[in-house]
């Protein structure tokens, strides 16, 4: 008899240690699928702020024609994509990173803004200055956003939380895959 009872002693320890194990992974799973939220929004607000910078700098009248037009259209590109379309939305905004590269490929090209600016660069400052810090914001925020992802997919990826469907009918994560590289003109600022 004391056998039996021994046993089941056992067996209650065990599956109590297994349903605290499973409450911790959901628990952890739903604070990773919050950060996720989060991080999602902060990278949102950081691409729209850098979109609207870029398109502020185009309508500047600081560039060429030519270049204010290219900056404007992939600014215009990187804000109309749905949101729901993830590959259309990372082509867009990789386009937005390579146009403002092509832009504002070097120092000197920088320079020739301010020099177009004339009195007006101190104005030019502050729209280069805010492009710089919206292009280090969209980068953090990617990079944030894509660890978080990672974090998550693997807890999802242990084989108890697969089993006990832990995360429920949530859909996988994915990484936002872009380019995010700053212009190389705006190095140092």
């Amino acid at each position: 008899m004391t056998e039996w009872v021994t046993w089941l002693l056992v067996a209650a320890v065990v599956l109590g240690a297994v349903v605290v194990y499973l409450s911790s992974a959901a628990g952890r799973l739903d604070r990773l699928h919050h950060r996720i939220e989060t991080a999602q929004a902060a990278l949102d607000a950081a691409l729209l702020r850098r979109a609207a910078v870029t398109q502020d700098l185009a309508s500047s009248g600081f560039l060429d024609p030519a270049s204010a037009f290219l900056l404007s259209a992939a600014a215009q590109d990187a804000l109309a994509v749905d949101e729901a379309d993830l590959l259309g939305r990372w082509s867009a905004e990789s386009e937005l990173s390579r146009t403002l590269g092509a832009v504002l490929e070097t120092r000197e090209d920088v320079l020739a803004l301010h020099e177009a600016a004339g009195v007006d660069s101190k104005v030019c400052d502050q729209l280069l200055a805010e492009l710089a810090a919206a292009c280090r914001r969209v980068e953090l925020a990617r990079r944030f956003h894509n660890d978080v992802v990672r974090n998550c997919t693997q807890v999802r990826r242990q084989r108890l939380v697969r089993w006990f469907r832990l995360a429920g009918y949530t859909p996988m994560p994915a990484t936002a895959d872009f380019d995010d590289t700053p212009p190389a003109g705006l190095d140092g600022r």
